[in-house]
């Protein structure tokens, strides 16, 4: 889910996501620096083991290294969802991802009536998170996914939000969703819309491509879905929704008036 970088992310969706990590709560020593990241490796390696990944997985995270660019955008985070709605709207290009979410959903139409037929969620607030997080696709990251994942469950800061998601993905890579060479944003999100490693074991669909659109979309909707989304409801109504897409809340606001925008046209 997207993020580029989120704001305490995905904090209301980690209730659930947290039962990945079955018994081991991120035993591992964690570090500042990536100085003791090969020595947590094996720590790590043995807990993975526990949690039944099989030798694809082990292999991703023998080769990860420590992504220095993942924690810069990490450090950052707060800044990037500072200020007013308004402001950060601007910064996002809020104006752009109305006109051309409007333009996508007439081109799309028979794609987004299956997925509120299915889901019960309308194609303004997916049009809005889809052009939030990537520009429409345009812009999915290039940040190695294991590597990214596997530093910020290292890193001190919030292994335990990061340390199911970490396991998820090394379970992801065991079923050939991912590879060792996979890449996706600096939080090792996924796809169109950006979905964390263990957000995509629990809400992806279909084959859980989430670098197929139609694929990403429908698993965004059944994640709004999960998260409280009632069909029939403006996206502001739904506001509760969206914040288990992203716990910043000029994030909520901008999605909810972006999707208000795109549905009302």
């Amino acid at each position: 889910m997207a993020l580029l970088a989120k704001g305490r992310i995905f904090v209301a969706a980690m209730v659930s996501v947290l039962a990945l990590a079955t018994g081991a709560q991120a035993g591992a020593s964690c570090g500042k620096t990536g100085a003791g990241f090969e020595a947590w490796k094996p720590e790590f390696a043995a807990e993975a083991k526990a949690e039944g990944i099989g030798s694809k997985g082990l292999a991703a995270l023998a080769g990860a290294t420590y992504a220095t660019r993942t924690i810069s955008v990490d450090r950052g985070i707060h800044k990037a969802f500072s200020g007013s709605v308004e402001d950060f709207m601007k910064r996002r290009g809020g104006a752009a991802i109305i006109s051309k979410g409007r333009a996508l959903k007439k081109s799309n139409a028979a794609l987004f009536s299956k997925i509120e037929s299915n889901y019960g969620v309308s194609p303004g607030v997916l049009l809005a998170i889809w052009g939030m997080e990537t520009g429409f696709g345009s812009a999915m990251g290039n940040q190695n996914t294991v590597s990214a994942i596997l530093t910020l469950a290292y890193d001190c800061r919030r292994p335990e939000f990061f340390y199911p998601h970490a396991i998820a993905a090394l379970k992801l890579v065991d079923r050939g969703a991912l590879t060792a060479s996979s890449v996706g944003a600096a939080h090792g999100e996924i796809g169109h819309t950006q979905f964390l490693p263990g957000n995509v074991l629990k809400y992806g669909v279909g084959s859980g491509n989430l670098r197929d659109k139609a694929t990403a979309l429908a698993s965004t909707a059944n994640f709004l879905k999960g998260h409280g989304w009632r069909a029939g409801g403006s996206a502001q109504s739904n506001i509760g929704a969206i914040a288990g897409w992203n716990s910043a809340s000029v994030y909520q606001q901008a999605i909810a008036r972006i999707a208000t925008a795109i549905d009302g046209d």
